[in-house]
């Protein structure tokens, strides 16, 4: 594997590079993009698309864009055994992404989301 990776870096163009991309990403299943967008995400370091901090939002807590659903309460539904098709069944406005996007924040933002918790 990491020999075909080498051999595409080396020989492949960048546009050659998108379009297979574009083609493998298309023939997925969405629960599985948004494991590849979890990927992309953590390769490009602390940077949380679909989480956002906003002073005049629930008190600056992180929430999922879109909606005021803090990051801390998913987590702690989830610690308190829901499952991720619960939540999605709970809060019709919250997709399969959203959830990948809300456990990659608490992973990297452990300390912060706790501390949340153990305050309500």
């Amino acid at each position: 594997m990491k020999n075909r990776i080498e051999y595409a870096k080396k020989n492949l163009t960048n546009n050659n590079k998108l379009e297979i991309v574009f083609q493998l990403i298309s023939s997925l299943r969405r629960p599985e993009k948004a494991v590849v967008l979890q990927w992309i995400v953590q390769d490009m370091g602390d940077v949380f698309p679909g989480i956002e901090s906003i002073p005049t939002v629930c008190g600056g807590e992180p929430c999922i864009v879109r909606t005021r659903i803090p990051v801390w309460l998913l987590v702690q539904a989830k610690q308190l055994g829901t499952t991720d098709g619960e939540l999605l069944q709970w809060y019709p406005t919250l997709r399969v992404e959203d959830l990948v996007n809300a456990w990659a924040y608490f992973r990297s933002h452990r300390d912060e989301i706790i501390q949340q918790i153990q305050e309500k």
